[in-house]
C-alpha cells in the first residue's frame, strides 16, 4: 500500500516524520562516566573558554556548563600551566559533588605535555587528538603514536578531531596532484571534503594498529559550512561504525550560529548520525557560554530524540495581544523551569516530560492549554479580564485580579509536587 500526498507517493521503506527514527550503528565509548555511541542517547557536550591554569575560573564554568545540562566538558590543555592545573581542577569539581568527565584538547605539544604531566593524563576523561597539528614531517606520526600510547597506558579513549581550518596538508596536497592528474573529476571542494574523511579515517586506523581498541575511538570532521559538514559527515557515515562527534566549527554569533548549527546538525541527526553534540556558539562579550549548552538541548528535544526539560508552548503574539502579560509569564516559567531542573530531576523523576502552555486569547488559547498537563489561556486585547486554567485537560479553575500570574505560577508548582512528587514517593515505597 503507497500513500499519496502533494503529489508525492510514500512507500513503506521511505522514511516519513511518524517513522521511527534508525540510528547509524556505531561502537559505543565510554568517557568516564557517560557512554557515548552504541545504544546510548545522543550526548551534549560544551568547552570552557576560560584560562585552564586559572583553576577557579574553569571550576565555575565547568560547574555551570554541567549544571546546565553539559554531560562532557572539554578544556584547552595548551601548555604546562594547564596542565599542571587539570588534577587540582578536577579534585575541586569532585569536592563539589559534580563528577563531569573533562576532555583535554591538544594541539602542538599534547605527547609532550601528557608525558610531563601523568596527573593530567591520569585525570582527563579522554584527550582530543588533531591529526592536522600533532606533529609536522617525519615527527607528525611519532607524536601521534605517543598520545596514542599515553591513552592506552591509562585506559583513556581519543577524539581524532580533524578540523577544516587545521587540514592535513601533505593529504591535501596528494589527492588534489592525484585528482589532478585523473582529470580533475572533482571540484577543490570536493576534495577537500575527501581530505577531511581520509584524515580521520587514516589516523583511526593507525590509532587501532597501535593498540588502542575500536571502542575508545570517536572521530569528528569539524567545517564551518553547513552542505560541507552534512557531506563530510554521511560520507564518513557511510565508511566507519567509529562513534562520531558532530559540530559545526567557527558557527558565528548568536542567531547566526544557532541557526546554521541546527541546520547542518538536525539534518545529520534526523538520518541518524551522530552520538554526541557540541553547538560551538560565538559568545557575546560577556554572554553565557552555557547558551551553546541550551541550544544543543533545545535542538534534541524539538527533534524528539531526548528530554530536558518541560515543553512551554506560547502563542507568538498577535494583534489580539497587546498586553506582555502572556510573554512575560512564559518567560519567567521558561526560567524557573530551567534554573529548578537540577533539583527537580532528583527530587521528581519524570518532570522533564511536563508540558504547559501559556496562551495569549481565546482564539488557540483553552485547545492549547488542554492538550498540556497544565495551561492557562490569558485574556486578549478587550477580552474579559478572565484566565482560564485547565489541568490534564478539564478547567480547574478562572483567575482573575492583578496577580494572574502570580497565581498561576503557584499553581504550577503545586501540580508539580502533587503529580511528580507523588510518583517519587511511591517509587521509594
Amino acid at each position: 500500500m503507497t500513500a499519496s500526498h502533494a503529489g508525492t507517493t510514500l512507500t513503506p521503506d521511505q522514511p516519513f516524520l511518524d517513522r521511527p527514527l534508525s540510528r547509524h550503528r556505531t561502537v559505543g565509548v565510554r568517557v568516564g562516566g557517560v557512554m557515548v555511541g552504541g545504544d546510548a542517547p545522543v550526548v551534549v557536550q560544551s568547552m570552557t573558554n576560560t584560562d585552564t591554569a586559572d583553576v577557579d575560573a574553569t571550576v565555575a564554568q565547568v560547574a555551570a556548563l554541567h549544571r546546565a545540562g553539559s554531560e562532557i566538558v572539554r578544556v584547552t590543555v595548551d601548555r604546562d600551566e594547564s596542565a599542571a592545573a587539570v588534577p587540582r581542577v578536577h579534585e575541586r569539581l569532585l569536592r563539589l559533588g559534580i563528577d563531569v568527565p573533562l576532555v583535554g584538547d591538544f594541539h602542538y605539544i599534547g605527547h609532550k605535555l601528557l608525558a610531563d604531566h601523568p596527573a593530567c593524563a591520569e585525570a582527563l576523561a579522554k584527550y582530543r587528538i588533531n591529526p592536522g597539528n600533532v606533529g609536522f614531517k617525519e615527527k607528525k606520526d611519532l607524536q601521534f603514536g605517543a598520545i596514542v600510547e599515553t591513552a592506552i597506558r591509562y585506559g583513556k579513549p581519543v577524539r581524532i578531531g580533524v578540523n577544516w581550518g587545521s587540514l592535513d596538508q601533505e593529504l591535501l596536497t596528494r589527492l588534489m596532484d592525484e585528482n589532478q592528474s585523473a582529470g580533475s573529476p572533482l571540484t577543490a571542494r570536493e576534495v577537500t571534503r575527501e581530505a577531511i574523511v581520509q584524515s580521520a579515517l587514516i589516523s583511526a586506523a593507525m590509532a587501532e594498529e597501535i593498540g588502542l581498541p575500536r571502542d575508545r575511538i570517536i572521530l569528528s570532521a569539524k567545517v564551518s559550512q553547513v552542505q560541507d559538514l552534512i557531506a563530510v559527515y554521511i560520507e564518513l557515515a557511510k565508511r566507519s561504525d567509529h562513534a562520531l562527534h558532530l559540530g559545526l566549527t567557527e558557527a558565528g554569533m548568536g542567531s547566526k550560529g544557532i541557526v546554521a548549527s541546527s541546520a547542518a546538525m538536525g539534518i545529520l541527526l534526523q538520518q541518524g548520525i551522530g552520538d554526541t553534540i557540541r553547538i560551538s556558539l560565538t559568545p557575546e562579550p560577556g554572554g553565557d557560554r552555557t547558551r551553546e549548552v541550551q541550544v544543543a538541548q533545545e535542538l534534541l528535544q524539538t527533534m524528539g530524540f531526548r528530554q530536558f526539560l518541560p515543553v512551554v508552548a506560547a502563542c507568538p503574539g498577535c494583534g489580539r495581544t497587546t498586553s506582555t502579560v502572556f510573554q512575560e509569564l512564559a518567560a519567567n516559567i521558561e526560567e524557573d523551569l530551567r534554573r529548578n531542573m537540577p533539583v527537580w530531576r532528583e527530587k521528581y523523576p519524570g518532570v522533564e516530560e511536563l508540558k504547559v502552555a501559556v496562551m495569549g486569547c481565546i482564539v488557540n488559547g483553552p485547545g492549547e492549554s488542554k492538550h498540556a498537563d497544565i495551561g492557562i489561556s490569558l485574556p486578549g486585547t478587550g477580552e474579559t479580564p478572565a484566565a482560564p486554567v485547565f489541568i490534564d485537560g478539564r478547567k480547574a479553575a478562572t483567575l482573575r485580579g492583578l496577580d494572574i500570574a502570580g497565581e498561576f505560577q503557584v499553581m504550577l508548582a503545586d501540580y508539580i509536587e502533587r503529580r511528580f512528587g507523588a510518583d517519587a514517593k511511591q517509587a521509594a515505597e
